[in-house]
């Protein structure tokens, strides 16, 4: 082997760990999860008045979107509705299909 070659075992992409890929997926699944409640809070919003002494005005108006995303991603950190456990096993089920798929 001269000095320029390169071994193939440095050209293989790097494995990945299984704890990382089942973090990514649990990640990936509670972010659909925070979407998916924010979309649902959003109507609850939508008739409400920003007028009035305590009430926000223009700037309330503007910014509500960012509230309902905050208010839905802290509702999916302390525990969510049960989605995200349902999209990861059906990653995982999804994955294992390929994998096995791949191996025939």
């Amino acid at each position: 082997m001269s000095d320029l070659t390169v071994s193939a075992d440095l050209l293989a992409p790097a494995p990945t760990a299984p704890g990382a890929n089942a973090a990514r997926m649990r990640e990936t699944a509670e972010a659909f999860e925070a979407s998916f409640l924010a979309q649902m809070i959003k109507p609850m919003f939508e008739g409400l008045s920003t007028d009035g002494p305590f009430g926000g005005g223009e700037a309330e108006g503007t910014w509500r979107s960012f509230m309902i995303d905050a208010m839905a991603k802290q509702t999916v950190k302390a525990g969510g509705i049960g989605l995200a456990d349902t999209v990861v096993a059906e990653m995982v089920r999804m994955q294992a299909e390929q994998s096995v798929g791949a191996g025939a």
